[in-house]
């Protein structure tokens, strides 16, 4: 009997129902139907490239019809048809097997003699197909589902840095009030430390094999001993856009996807580092929410505008990483030849992927959402003359002046410092004239040092 849909409210996972709206593409890369279609068409790419080779013979002969269905899933597998795939493996109890009987009977119906389908799935394992289906969604999923939308977020962070590049900000070292900075110059850290892990999450190698029940070709030996195999199966795989990994057990090893998975997690940590910062500031006052009608912030205070987009980024970056750094510890351990504990956790890939997309969607808008106050930025930097300490000593020691540091340690810490007290021990001190006006002429507000010029991400590129 078919099982009734499941209504998004009775969804078990908030990624298929509170969430759901969010995450289609997600969805159709990484659901069980994905999945199905990328076994579909490995299968039968595999299938026409023994067509092509080995089996040229004895496939030679297979109708056009049948011919063409396999180019056309080998091409686009999105019109398979997963429900009946999903009725045979109620028989089989093998996912892999059910694919397999229903590409046979797909070519069947089509022309194809019984000779013609013991030709799908030859000297396969199932992991032969498994690993590469996942590669390709992997793969598909760094190309079109993370990496768009993490420089969707990079290119927020630079537009926005170059914007306030000479903003005055005042820092906090251990949550105190600190060396001045700039909003743009603060932006742009953040933005060269994601484009860092990008390029490392982009530059994973996407591995695949093609090489039998044990890595070794027994049966394709067994059939075929004059054929290059390897070479045929490295073909094969480079030919799907991966690197052919030619030392196997039953399964790929999955030490790339372990690379892949660390990458996502150091790129999420910059940004669970921005997430954090971000709420600090607007606790601050430094950046101001711009309100959404009809929203609400509290169910008792109306006043409340609270920074949940970058609370929803901060958690679900957090549920992302915990699943990213499981499923790095745990796939390249496998008992001897094969166990099939990567089985079933290879099945939540999508699941970690979902809550960093979630976590990048909330992110970016939140980004979208804030503006820089000014006046309150201004404010802070003048109530904290006590960090032009750091400038006042530096160039007495500069000028020879002994013990400048405990000078301003003792003239500084555990009293309110302002302009005029500043101002009266600058003057007090034997600097040349020169350089003394200039430390007069300093405020916390114009203390920058390089900033703004750091602020521009392409200049520090």
């Amino acid at each position: 009997m078919p099982i009734a849909p499941i209504a998004p409210i009775d969804a078990l996972s908030p990624l298929d129902g509170r969430y759901g709206a969010k995450l289609t593409d997600v969805r159709r890369l990484f659901s069980e139907a994905g999945l199905m279609r990328e076994r579909v068409r490995v299968e039968c790419m595999w299938t026409l490239a023994l067509a092509d080779g080995p089996a040229g013979a004895a496939l030679g002969t297979l109708p056009a019809a049948a011919r063409a269905w396999l180019e056309s899933f080998a091409a686009d597998p999105a019109a398979t048809d997963v429900a009946a795939i999903k009725a045979i493996e109620a028989r089989t109890n093998h996912d892999v097997k059910a694919v397999e009987y229903w590409i046979r009977r797909e070519l069947e119906a089509r022309g194809a003699s019984p000779a013609h389908l013991e030709w799908v799935h030859f000297g396969c394992t199932s992991e032969d197909i498994n690993n590469l289906a996942y590669a390709l969604m992997l793969r598909a999923a760094r190309g079109t589902v993370l990496l768009p939308r993490l420089e969707r977020i990079a290119a927020q962070l630079e537009a926005s840095a170059r914007r306030h590049a000479a903003v005055g900000m005042l820092a906090r070292t251990h949550g105190q009030p600190a060396t001045p900075t700039t909003v743009g110059k603060e932006l742009a850290n953040v933005a060269a430390r994601l484009r860092a892990q990008m390029r490392t999450l982009a530059a994973v190698e996407i591995l695949g094999k093609m090489n039998g029940a044990v890595g070794n070709f027994n049966a394709h030996v067994a059939a075929f001993p004059g054929v290059d195999w390897p070479a045929f199966s490295a073909a094969f795989v480079e030919s799907l856009g991966l690197r052919c990994n030619p030392y196997t057990t039953q399964i790929e090893p999955h030490d790339w996807i372990a690379e892949y998975c660390h990458a996502a997690i150091r790129a999420d940590t910059v940004l669970i580092d921005l997430a954090r910062d971000m709420w600090s500031y607007i606790s601050l006052g430094y950046f101001k929410q711009r309100p959404v009608a009809g929203e609400v912030g509290s169910s008792t205070m109306p006043h409340k505008v609270n920074p949940i987009d970058f609370e929803n980024a901060e958690g679900n970056f957090g549920v992302a990483n915990a699943l990213f750094a499981h499923f790095a510890e745990k796939l390249p351990q496998s008992r001897m030849q094969r166990d099939l504990t990567d089985s079933t956790v290879l099945r939540n890939l999508g699941v970690a992927v979902g809550h960093a997309v979630l976590a990048l969607e909330s992110l970016a808008v939140g980004l979208d959402k804030v503006d820089v106050d000014p006046r309150r930025l201004a404010e802070d930097l003048d109530r904290a003359w006590e960090v032009l300490a750091e400038a006042v000593q530096t160039v007495m020691r500069a000028h020879g002046i002994p013990d400048a540091y405990d000078r301003l340690k003792d003239f500084t810490r555990g009293r309110p410092i302002d302009r005029a007290a500043m101002h009266e021990f600058i003057a007090s001190l034997a600097l040349p004239a020169a350089d003394r006006q200039r430390l007069l002429e300093l405020t916390p507000a114009t203390y920058l040092g390089l900033a703004a010029a750091l602020a521009d991400p392409p200049a520090r590129a």
